[in-house]
């Protein structure tokens, strides 16, 4: 049974006209943008200091905890349908994560469709992990993602494995969007309870950001690329989410290339359900993020 939280969370959701927000198409991506801050605070940061730098045409934010004591980093891309972000939600969630770790983390706020395509916003990820590697061991850099961000975390990893660089220690994949094409049939049936996605908003953004790519090519749907190989994955899947049948054809995948996948399964939860705030599920959600993090730092 799900907590009162999340039944504050889904009646906020109709107030504000999410569902309906992403069931438009064209998606409304300005109106969506409103919700963007690009420049925290420390208090957003829950105290820790910032600084930011420009890598690529990105800015990326590293976010200094007080008392951090590894040489471990956070990489985290934003959701936001490729189009807007990120949000508070997601620097929330980070500085969270990396207060309760000690570690420093990265906030990569790349471009955004319409006005760049995925090749733009997939190399920017890349020059973001090339600049990362230059401070930090790969070993030690964790990569985390969610939505969207889940799958320009999977794409830059299937880009490293084609060039046989060095791979990160691990990825931490938030609801990651797998497929752009949204063609799974077992879709249809979950539009009808996710509170807040829909198969026409979405398919809608990332049509923007596709630019000359089918939807089914492998740089914005990295369920149809490789995964031999592949760090451990740690998956949270929602079964309220238009996004999870696709998450499902992933975990196959991975079962198939003999590789490691946690699956953290949130019954009757929506897309992002760990980053979203008052769910007493998310709180749940982000001490188990902190503990995978705590075992992989306590591994080394």
């Amino acid at each position: 049974m799900s907590s009162i939280g999340y039944s504050l969370v889904k009646l906020v959701l109709r107030l504000k006209g999410e569902k309906k927000s992403w069931s438009q198409d064209p998606i409304e991506y300005y109106k969506k943008r409103k919700q963007d801050i690009h420049t925290p605070n420390t208090k957003l940061l829950l105290g820790s200091t910032f600084e930011t730098k420009e890598v690529c045409n990105s800015k990326v934010t590293n976010i200094v905890p007080k008392n951090t004591n590894t040489d471990f980093l956070l990489l985290y891309c934003h959701g936001g349908a490729f189009v807007y972000g990120p949000t508070r939600e997601n620097w929330i969630a980070i500085a969270k994560i990396a207060k309760q770790t000690h570690s420093h983390a990265w906030m990569v706020d790349y471009p955004k469709a319409p006005e760049n395509t995925i090749k733009i916003i997939t190399e920017n990820i890349y020059q973001v992990y090339l600049e990362a590697i230059k401070a930090y061991d790969p070993s030690k850099i964790i990569l985390i993602g969610d939505s969207v961000g889940g799958n320009l975390i999977m794409t830059l990893t299937q880009r490293l494995l084609k060039e046989e660089s060095k791979l990160p220690n691990r990825l931490i994949a938030i609801t990651p969007m797998m497929d752009a094409s949204l063609t799974n049939p077992k879709i249809k049936e979950i539009d009808l309870i996710d509170p807040i996605l829909s198969v026409k908003g979405v398919k809608s953004a990332k049509k923007m950001c596709a630019g000359q790519s089918s939807l089914k090519d492998q740089i914005i749907s990295p369920v149809y690329g490789d995964f031999d190989n592949f760090p451990p994955i740690h998956l949270f899947t929602a079964t309220n989410d238009i996004c999870s049948p696709d998450q499902e054809v992933l975990i196959d995948k991975i079962k198939e290339a003999q590789g490691k996948i946690e699956v953290i399964k949130g019954k009757g939860m929506p897309h992002i359900w760990p980053i979203l705030p008052i769910l007493s599920e998310a709180k749940i959600a982000i001490k188990k993020i902190v503990s995978i993090i705590n075992s992989a730092i306590n591994n080394e």
